[in-house]
């Protein structure tokens, strides 16, 4: 008999039942049919047999051989058989009671010891003495018998015998006192009004594959709900009684499983959220929880984090920004994630006070009014939401956001198993939750540090500048590119464009300091430095103070010239060359004999200073290379996709900030921050800086 339906359940047959059986049973294991039981009666009509040893050789007469024949059909066959008519012992087996009639059946069955054959016996040598009343008494027993092997091979709780034609015959059980419907005789739509809606449909095909062509196991898990109005988890398990190749009847168990299923739901949703340990940021970590929780507990999920200010308990607005959400197929689409902070209600600040959760139920699509951001409430409509679940989300004792688990449509709302279950789920990230959230607040500060140190350009006479700064898109906003520009007393201006390796607030803060002391450097008027002069004094204070491990950086003096030019001296410490466009020519890199050695490398070695005049219509960029690289290619295709950019710019004779802007907008989805500024000659005229994006 083959096995369908969700659920393979578990071994669903302990031999040891059958020890105080009036019938003689006996049970074998696997393909060489190893003998693993038989109870008393079974030693009583065919006496003592070997254990552990294949079938062949526990029972070897020669009357056996059809026996072993039938082992081998119905283990492979997976069809119980049957033999009606009466067989009979040779009596030779050491220990039989001798000449014996009987009559069996072969059945498979899964016990601990894994697929294998039921036998079970029937002693007739009575009936074969009286032929006419021993034909009469062997039917009634092996009728008997089958339902007897069938009810043996499920879990008992509610027993119950069915017709093919839908009509139960019996129902043993406490049907009506876990369900609170009462007794039906037939199973229709009534009945399955219990099941929970999103079961039934499964359900039903799980039967209908069960029933058709040839008849099989019956097995099927889903959700009936209680007297109580509750929802608990049941399976059901049947098998077909054939006669002459018809299926008469079915007979079959419904038991509760909702503590196993709990168990393995609790399992399969912490391995979910185990991906929230490898989330880099705190929406990542969230979307994870609402990734594991639906559709298993809940039709969709949305997860609201706290502004910093105006929490709970400041007396002020309280305010969220959703960062997450998930729902089940068949619903409407989600509204998109919007970054602006939206109001809550009262309803929703006593629950993130109070720091506990609540169930709100209400009819279809009429959710209530203060609970959630508007853009929210209008889903909850379309929807048809029927229930919505706010579970606060603590870290360290403080509520830092909160999760709104939502029943749709015909979805009855949770119950406190699924309550209790969400609430888990939430309690185990906490800590992955809590390292996200303190590496965002840690990109924060650094991103406030790293953007107040990029002042706007100085307003130079005669000349142009322009600087713009973009944050690594895969790093939240950190990293150590930085740009610089001073107006020197005697009207010479100094460019500098720096990376320090790594993306954190350390690397923010050297930042700051290196760009700190390169600016006194230039500013001191006492000694007249060349760039390459500047660059060795801050490579040995830096080196002396260890403020960082690697830095690249272009630092350059341009003076002016008469006529409208600008005479430019740099010095390159390991970094990208720097961009020259011409009024008309080919644009160019400013290699000169290449770069220098990074900063913090080897601060004693001299360092060389290269120079350019800078003519009206030239302009000149330095940029980090955050403009350049690109994974899976060759650095000297970014420096040509570079040129080629600034240069189609130039020829529309844009601005230079808003070249500089251009130039960052086509690298906005590479993996580094970026950072370029810009300077271009502009005859007699007197330029305002525009401020850093």
């Amino acid at each position: 008999m083959s096995r369908s339906g969700h659920d393979a359940g578990v071994p669903e047959l302990e031999p040891e039942v059958f020890d105080s059986a009036i019938v003689p049973i006996a049970m074998t294991a696997g393909d060489e049919h190893l003998l693993v039981y038989y109870n008393d009666a079974f030693r009583v009509l065919f006496g003592p047999r070997r254990l552990g040893v294949p079938a062949r050789d526990a029972f070897d007469e020669p009357a056996a051989a059809p026996f072993i024949t039938m082992l081998n059909e119905v283990f492979r066959g997976h069809i119980a058989r049957q033999v009606t008519s009466p067989r009979t012992t040779d009596g030779s087996a050491p220990g039989a009671p001798g000449v014996r009639h009987f009559v069996y059946s072969c059945s498979p069955v899964v016990s601990r010891h894994g697929p294998g054959v039921l036998a079970v016996a029937i002693d007739t040598t009575a009936q074969v003495t009286a032929a006419e009343h021993a034909q009469r008494l062997s039917e009634q027993r092996h009728q008997a018998l089958q339902r007897y092997e069938a009810l043996m091979s499920a879990v008992s709780q509610i027993v119950w015998l069915m017709q093919p034609t839908g009509e139960i015959q019996e129902l043993v059980g406490g049907f009506e006192e876990f369900t609170g419907i009462p007794w039906r005789p037939v199973i229709d739509q009534d009945w399955l009004s219990a099941v929970h809606p999103h079961d039934r449909g499964r359900l039903v095909h799980t039967w209908r594959d069960a029933a058709g062509g040839d008849p099989s196991t019956f097995v099927c898990t889903f959700r009936m709900r209680t007297a109580a109005g509750l929802h608990r988890h049941v399976q059901s398990r049947a098998v077909p009684i054939v006669r002459d190749g018809v299926t008469v009847e079915w007979i079959g168990t419904t038991a509760d499983v909702e503590d196993q299923w709990r168990n393995r739901l609790r399992e399969k949703l912490l391995a979910k959220v185990a991906t929230v340990i490898a989330a880099s940021d705190v929406p990542q970590a969230f979307a994870a929880v609402t990734d594991a929780v639906v559709p298993e507990l809940t039709d969709a999920c949305g997860v609201f984090l706290l502004s910093p200010a105006g929490g709970p308990g400041s007396g002020g607005d309280l305010t969220v920004t959703q960062i997450a959400s998930s729902a089940r197929e068949g619903l409407p689409p989600l509204p998109p994630l919007s970054h602006r902070p939206a109001s809550v209600g009262p309803i929703t600040r006593q629950v993130i006070e109070s720091g506990r959760p609540r169930l709100f139920t209400f009819p279809a699509g009429e959710p209530p009014d203060g609970v959630l951001p508007d853009l929210s409430a209008a889903w909850l409509r379309e929807a048809r939401a029927t229930s919505i679940t706010v579970v606060p989300v603590e870290i360290d004792t403080a509520v830092v956001a909160f999760a709104v688990a939502a029943a749709c449509a015909d979805s009855p709302p949770p119950g406190p198993a699924d309550l209790q279950m969400l609430g888990e789920v939430l309690r185990e990230v906490r800590d992955p939750l809590r390292q996200a959230m303190e590496l965002q607040r840690t990109r924060h500060t650094a991103l406030t540090l790293q953007r107040a140190l990029l002042t706007p350009t100085p307003r130079v006479p005669g000349a142009e500048i322009a600087a713009h700064y973009q944050p690594a898109s895969r790093t939240a906003e950190i990293g150590g590119d930085w740009y610089d520009s001073l107006l020197l007393p005697d009207g010479s201006v100094t460019l500098t464009i720096g990376d320090i390796a790594g993306h954190d607030l350390e690397a923010a803060t050297s930042m700051s300091q290196l760009r700190s002391m390169l600016r006194v450097i230039a500013f001191d008027r006492s000694r007249q430095n060349t760039p390459a002069e500047s660059l060795v004094r801050l490579d040995r204070v830096a080196e002396g103070l260890d403020i960082a491990p690697l830095v690249t950086a272009v630092h350059a003096r341009l003076e002016p010239l008469p006529g409208g030019s600008w005479h430019a001296a740099w010095s390159n410490a390991g970094h990208p060359p720097p961009l020259l466009l011409s009024a008309a020519g080919t644009p160019r890199f400013l290699e000169g004999g290449g770069p220098d050695l990074p900063l913090c490398v080897a601060p004693w070695m001299a360092r060389t200073t290269w120079h350019h005049e800078l003519r009206p219509g030239e302009t000149l960029l330095l940029y980090t290379d955050g403009l350049i690289e690109v994974p899976g290619t060759d650095l000297s295709e970014g420096m040509a996709a570079l040129a080629a950019h600034a240069e189609q710019a130039r020829r529309q004779g844009v601005s230079l900030a808003t070249l500089c802007a251009r130039l960052l907008a086509a690298a906005a989805d590479r993996r580094d921050d970026a950072a370029v500024i810009g300077f271009r000659p502009v005859p007699g005229g007197r330029v305002r800086a525009e401020r850093p994006a």
